[in-house]
């Protein structure tokens, strides 16, 4: 049965006996986007705050801007349940030579004293993660800026001692402490040198495995626990710069292309007392394996994740330092891939792997597939014990701060396109109850507490962007609005906007998928309309979601066409295991049947023109696109790749590996999936953009892909982008020509307008 929901309608009446003609055009002209409004600066959104919770959830600090020094950052204290507000740092007190701070992040000293200021950060791997860091001391009203003796922008991490006595850090992939009153600074370890990465990551841990912190503190100050990476025996990859100098730059990466080894990994403790390094010894080669997780439950326990090379089996140990005793906790098995970061939209995707203790520290909470859904279950740390939390029959989309006897998390039993706040017991007893309240409907995300007591809640939908409060809970009471867009939808409202629709599209194999349709304004059901399908279509991306629609597929939907989003196997879809661990050894072939069917079955439609069909997709999007192009080209007249990764032998090993198994077990699922095994299919217009400094998805990619299509006697247009990365998003005016790029060739290739 076919389920849709209508939003977002307008009726806009012209009298033209009554309005001159010219006024008529410009008012008509007025509620239309075009590309040059959409890149300027006329429609500003807001989004969700940084926020640090304190006093354990009573009261929170943030980032705002200050009204007495115009523009500057300053930081604001805020009583949860009131809200009373009060100054926390003035913007006057983070003036320094060359003007104000700008406060990209900040971090609390253990006694709130002391306040941690990162700033002026510049990009390592994918993430701006060095830069500089000042100490603001509250009880004295001083400022000054940690590792002096360094230069600027370099220092990573830094974080307080529980003493407030002392800073650590990173800097050159060493680990430093520094008195903060004295100035003195000492090597914790000294054989960081690139090959060599102590208390940080090399490319493809931070990329895959989401990690870029590397050590960490013991309750008590007695040790540091880091990770040390030897990258000695990973591959380089150079890209070149070539329009920097007269000459060629050639710019090196450490990657591990699939079917290449992990970088060796060992987890080490320093004794800050002696500074002696102890390891924690693990059993086989470190190189056949990841270590993703380490943190500290108490003065001395270690709790750590190991992961096999294959990415179906994590361990969780924990470690006693005073008696230097590794015992094994838990063991979660798969026959495809185990999950650490569940892609969800509602999880934090690059945030710590750190297992969620429960109130006690006695047991850890850990999300499974292992039983046909995605459910929380409680791990006794001392004997392993587990304890189905959620036995519900649908999945936990992300899991939030466990309280004393009960555990919030978020789902959507009914709706994979939304998200919606739970809570429910710790015991296992089944007593689940949705806290969102119904005005709510669409995607809903939220920052607990640690107390449990108060959440930032995030809501949007199609029919809403963002706005975010301050809410108590249980009860989901609005305190505050922080953010209401007020402006931007004003904006909105000035617009001719277009219908949106919810579809179940059930494909010749009996698959149900979910589709989003954005119509075009003064939508005819009796009118043959072009289709623009925007795809992804891997694991880690859901597309049909109730979620924003963004400014340019609104101006594509007033141009004429239905922009239609679709979800095939594999997507984070809350639809089960089997839908998401289906894609196993079969990416580029389950996932572009499911699409390739979908978009046969939709094209029955009878609005959609099934002779006028575009296709595009950025990164797995654009692989997708190629995969639809080459193996559907009855479909398919024109598509558009971005950042496409051609041939999945030589994308890197941890992502690659984990859903497509090695290489060397497997080549044929490889070939098979991989785009440029069907390249000799093109039938329709095809563009390919890629930027030449891509170091995600490199722009080697492309260029098999070009060769490949030159062997097969195959036209198309290709775009580069010089010294661009993944994102295409450097350089003055980059995105507007992008898109005006883009829009263009659909234009040209898909008229608004049938020829026939």
């Amino acid at each position: 049965m076919t389920n849709y929901r209508l939003t977002h309608s307008l009726i806009f009446i012209l009298l033209l006996g009554f309005v001159p003609l010219a006024f008529a055009q410009q008012k008509a002209d007025s509620r239309l986007l075009t590309l040059e409004r959409i890149h300027s600066d006329e429609f500003t959104k807001e989004y969700a705050p940084e926020i640090q919770w304190i006093d354990d959830g009573e009261a929170y600090v943030i980032i705002e801007k200050s009204t007495s020094i115009g523009g500057a950052d300053e930081l604001v204290r805020y009583e949860s349940g009131s809200q009373e507000r009060s100054l926390f740092i003035s913007a006057e007190a983070l003036q320094v030579p060359g003007g104000s701070l700008v406060v990209e992040s900040f971090s609390l000293s253990p006694d709130a004293s002391r306040v941690l200021i990162f700033t002026n950060s510049s990009r390592v791997w994918r993430s701006n993660t060095k830069g500089d860091y000042w100490v603001y001391n509250l009880n004295n009203n001083e400022l000054q800026r940690i590792g002096r003796s360094f230069e600027p922008s370099s220092l990573m991490f830094a974080k307080f001692s529980s003493d407030n006595k002392h800073v650590f850090y990173v800097h050159d992939f060493n680990i430093y402490r520094e008195n903060f009153e004295t100035g003195e600074t000492t090597a914790l370890t000294t054989d960081g040198n690139g090959d060599i990465i102590n208390g940080t990551f090399d490319w493809v841990y931070e990329e895959e495995l989401g990690k870029r912190d590397g050590f960490m503190l013991s309750p008590n100050d007695e040790f540091v626990a880091f990770w040390r990476l030897d990258a000695s025996d990973t591959g380089t990859f150079y890209m070149i710069n070539n329009t920097d100098s007269i000459y060629s730059r050639p710019i090196p990466i450490q990657y591990p292309k699939v079917g290449e080894k992990p970088s060796s990994v060992s987890v080490g403790l320093i004794d800050l007392k002696t500074e002696q390094k102890t390891w924690i010894p693990f059993d086989g080669d470190p190189r056949s394996y990841y270590i993703p997780g380490v943190q500290w439950v108490n003065d001395d326990l270690l709790l750590i994740q190991q992961l096999n090379r294959h990415q179906n089996e994590l361990t969780v140990w924990s470690y006693v330092p005073s008696e230097m005793k590794l015992k094994k906790v838990y063991v979660e098995q798969e026959e495809t891939f185990v999950d650490l970061m569940y892609p969800d939209m509602t999880s934090d995707i690059w945030g710590s792997n750190d297992l969620t203790l429960t109130a006690d520290g006695a047991s850890f909470l850990r999300m499974t597939e292992t039983d046909a859904w995605r459910h929380i279950y409680k791990v006794d740390i001392d004997d392993g014990e587990k304890l189905l939390v959620t036995p519900f029959d649908y999945d936990v989309a992300s899991m939030r701060v466990p309280t004393k006897s009960n555990v919030y998390y978020v789902a959507s039993p009914e709706n994979s396109t939304q998200r919606y706040l739970y809570q429910t017991d710790l015991k296992g007893k089944g007593n689940a109850k949705r806290l969102t309240p119904d005005q709510f409907e669409g995607v809903n995300n939220y920052q607990v507490s640690s107390n449990g007591k108060y959440a930032l809640h995030t809501h949007q939908s199609v029919a809403e962007p963002i706005t975010v409060r301050m809410i108590s809970l249980p009860d989901h009471k609005t305190i505050r609005t922080l953010v209401d867009n007020k402006a931007f939808k004003e904006k909105l409202s000035a617009l001719e906007l277009p219908q949106v629709r919810f579809m179940k599209i059930t494909t010749e194999d009996k698959i149900e998928v979910d589709a989003r349709l954005i119509l075009p304004k003064d939508f005819d059901p009796g009118t043959k309309y072009p289709v623009l399908f925007h795809v992804y279509g891997e694991p880690w991306g859901q597309v049909a979601t109730d979620t924003e629609i963004g400014l340019w597929n609104m101006m594509m939907a007033q141009k004429g066409y239905v922009v239609i989003d679709m979800d095939n196997r594999g997507t984070p879809c809350l639809k089960g295991s089997a839908w998401r661990k289906s894609i196993y050894r079969q990416v580029g072939r389950i996932n572009a049947r499911d699409q390739g069917l979908a978009a046969k079955e939709i094209l029955k439609l009878p609005f959609l023109d099934e002779s006028r069909t575009a296709v595009w997709g950025w990164s797995g999007g654009g692989s997708m696109t190629l995969n639809l192009m080459f193996q559907f080209p009855e479909i398919y007249t024109t598509g558009v790749a971005i950042a496409a990764v051609s041939d999945q032998r030589v994308y890197d090993n941890i992502y690659q590996e984990r859903y497509m198994g090695l290489p060397q077990e497997n080549p044929e699922d490889f070939v098979a999936g991989s785009p440029i095994t069907h390249a000799k299919n093109l039938e329709g217009n095809l563009l390919l953009i890629h930027g030449t400094a891509d170091d995600n998805v490199h722009y080697q990619s492309a260029e098999l892909l070009i060769n490949e299509l030159i062997a097969q006697d195959k036209q198309f247009q290709m775009m580069s982008y010089p010294n661009r990365s993944h994102s295409i998003s450097e350089g003055e005016n980059t995105r507007k020509h992008l898109f005006t790029l883009i829009t263009d060739y659909i234009l040209e290739h898909v008229p608004v307008e049938s020829t026939d």
